[in-house]
């Protein structure tokens, strides 16, 4: 199987290479594209359509573990500040994107949402994740997110 065509069965089974951690409500997870260094995706687990399918605690777990990796992030790579964005317009599950943003970005893109980025700098190929490109970055996340939370994905 393709993991990208299931990417939260993919995390559960151990297929998808870019978990960084099991979270009390999912799974944290590189995102494909690292044209913002970090850039990372909360899949709730199990899957539900959107954050309203939850309970209220499920909601809350959701919530705190998406702040976790904003932690983790903040830690690691000491962005400017760090966005959140839960969508569930093109995937319609419930997943929560987690965007560091730097001082170095141009002002044009750091002080608006990163969607207004150009698709050709967001989706470059010089941009795409990799487990060789960034196992360090990957490991020293991985270990500040055991440190936050004692869960590891395997």
């Amino acid at each position: 199987m393709d993991w990208k065509k299931d990417r939260i069965a993919s995390a559960a089974d151990g297929a998808n290479p870019t978990v960084l951690a099991r979270m009390k409500s999912g799974f944290a997870v590189f995102g494909d594209t690292q044209f913002l260094p970090g850039y990372c995706v909360l899949l709730g687990y199990p899957q539900v359509s959107c954050l309203n399918d939850l309970s209220i605690p499920g909601r809350a777990a959701f919530l705190t573990d998406m702040g976790i990796v904003g932690d983790a992030l903040t830690e690691v790579l000491r962005p400017l500040r760090v966005n959140y964005d839960i969508l569930g317009n093109g995937d319609a599950f419930l997943h929560a994107h987690i965007f560091p943003r730097y001082e170095w970005e141009e002002e044009k893109y750091r002080k608006n949402p990163v969607w207004i980025y150009p698709p050709e700098e967001f989706y470059s190929d010089e941009y795409l994740f990799s487990q060789d490109k960034y196992l360090d970055v990957k490991n020293r996340i991985q270990a500040k997110l055991l440190e936050l939370t004692g869960r590891i994905y395997p």
